[in-house]
């Protein structure tokens, strides 16, 4: 695998926002089976190809790259897109009623990668890059993973994403986590 050659950069075409597309739908809580959740992780929220584009078109979504193939991507998602994912509406008022109101932050809405470039740094070199892209606009980085979810839980956690508040939603246990910039 040449990950060495890897481009980290952000979306500036369809064919990407579509390519994002099929890399979750491979890897969704629905499409693997339990064992491959436990072992490699899993994405739980799907999303459609016009919200990807708004989410984008505000913030653009940070990308992987094998010459013209999205390999990995973490979505970008501003607070205005609080109401507008129903399973993420209680996170949203989470971290409203967590956070300084001065705080500047920007939701990360997915982390996934392509399973023939797990464990070679593309999480971290994504994860670099949305610092990079990101840290003059906003303080934090916040995401929440599902505690059944310990391998991205783990993950995170190595790059120094710490708990905000652990809570249970619809019978669920999530970790919503930060990445302070300051």
């Amino acid at each position: 695998m040449a990950v060495q050659h890897l481009k980290y950069t952000t979306v500036t075409s369809h064919k990407e926002l579509e390519q994002i597309l099929l890399l979750q739908q491979k890897n969704l809580t629905t499409s693997i089976s339990s064992e491959e959740k436990k072992k490699e992780g899993f994405v739980t929220v799907e999303h459609d190809f016009d919200i990807l584009k708004r989410m984008n078109d505000q913030q653009p979504h940070i990308i992987a790259k094998n010459q013209d193939k999205v390999v990995g991507y973490t979505l970008c998602m501003t607070s205005d897109f609080g109401n507008d994912i129903e399973v993420l509406k209680p996170m949203f008022k989470k971290i409203e009623n967590s956070l300084n109101p001065t705080n500047k932050y920007i939701v990360m809405g997915q982390v996934c990668i392509d399973k023939e470039y797990r464990g070679q740094g593309v999480f971290r070199g994504l994860y670099q890059q949305m610092k990079l892209e990101l840290q003059k606009k906003y303080d934090l980085l916040i995401t929440e993973v599902a505690a059944n979810n310990t391998r991205s839980l783990g993950a995170h956690n190595a790059i120094g994403f710490k708990d905000l508040i652990v809570y249970e939603s619809d019978k669920i246990k999530w970790h919503l986590i930060y990445w302070s910039w300051e």
